[in-house]
């Protein structure tokens, strides 16, 4: 009987609580209406028009209107999936998803494993470590569009010294992406390393000293006790950077345009973008965008149900 009054006596105080806490949630709550929800419907109802982006959007004043007017049903969905550029487009999103994320992840620990360990000037190297991160992509595709150059690109260069003629890297179909792939894991690798960094700092200090008593080398160590309470940390690692792997947009647009040599780094984004602000399909484009939010979907449900598989939460 204690214990229902006393439920009865917090189940008024929780509701004061939410009543007093709305006029703080509400500024975020109508502010991911208008930001997210609603140009996410909006572009659910274009997708299925063909709308060119230049008339005027009467869907909200006049929806029986525009439907009437542009309203093609799933004939953008069926010309997406039934065209061989998406798969195309699909093919070297995946490409570059294999290349960029054991890359971007092996350095980015490398990256943690340094700044954590007590040596002098780390302070310096968290620093160097971060200058790519705060570099806008502009400035950072214009500089690796002329490390990678075949003719004065420093890469070349380097590799002229032991007498290894270098690849047309962004010229070549078989080298574009892979140069693309080496810009992402240069600009990421400080950004997720500091993640990983932080997850390193929480790791008890007590499990090495026991394990070192117990006459633990520093490899066993990192694999039986490093590894297993990062797993959460290279969790979300995973999957914010697959995330981002899949929207691949500025290297691309600035360091290989109009989808690079025989559209050998055409992706997602870059196709949206195309079709949405250059041809003026922007129904054809608004699919496309749900295709790859379905994706995104899909990929993170999957990761989200085996995670339990892998991830330890224990401490």
């Amino acid at each position: 009987m204690g214990g229902i009054a006393a439920g009865a006596r917090l189940a008024p105080k929780r509701s004061r609580g939410l009543k007093d806490a709305i006029p703080f949630l509400l500024p975020s709550f109508v502010g991911f209406l208008v930001f997210t929800i609603l140009p996410m419907v909006t572009l659910l109802f274009v997708s299925v028009t063909d709308w060119d982006g230049l008339r005027e959007l009467t869907l909200f004043a006049d929806p029986a209107g525009f439907m009437q007017e542009f309203f093609v049903g799933l004939a953008n969905y069926r010309g997406i999936f039934f065209s061989s550029e998406f798969y195309q487009v699909l093919g070297n999103t995946l490409k570059y998803v294999v290349l960029y994320m054991p890359a971007m992840l092996i350095l980015s620990m490398g990256v943690a494993l340094v700044l954590s360990s007590k040596i002098r000037g780390t302070g310096v190297f968290r620093v160097l470590y971060y200058i790519p991160v705060l570099t806008s992509w502009v400035a950072g595709s214009l500089i690796w569009k002329w490390v990678l150059s075949p003719e004065y690109g420093v890469i070349n260069n380097l590799l002229g010294l032991f007498g290894i003629r270098g690849p047309s890297w962004l010229q070549s179909p078989q080298w574009a992406m892979v140069g693309i792939v080496i810009a992402s894991v240069w600009k990421d690798m400080g950004y997720f390393g500091l993640m990983l960094l932080s997850g390193l700092q929480g790791i008890n200090r007590q499990y090495y000293e026991a394990a070192q008593i117990d006459g633990a080398g520093r490899l066993r160590q990192f694999f039986r006790i490093t590894l297993p309470l990062l797993t959460p940390t290279l969790f979300f690692v995973l999957i914010i950077s697959l995330i981002n792997s899949f929207q691949l947009f500025p290297q691309v647009m600035i360091m290989t345009p109009d989808g690079g040599p025989s559209g050998s780094t055409m992706v997602m984004v870059e196709r949206i973008y195309k079709y949405g602000f250059r041809y003026y399909e922007m129904g054809y484009a608004s699919a496309f965008s749900w295709i790859l939010f379905a994706i995104l979907f899909v990929l993170t449900a999957i990761q989200m149900k085996f995670q339990n598989r892998w991830v330890n939460y224990d401490d």
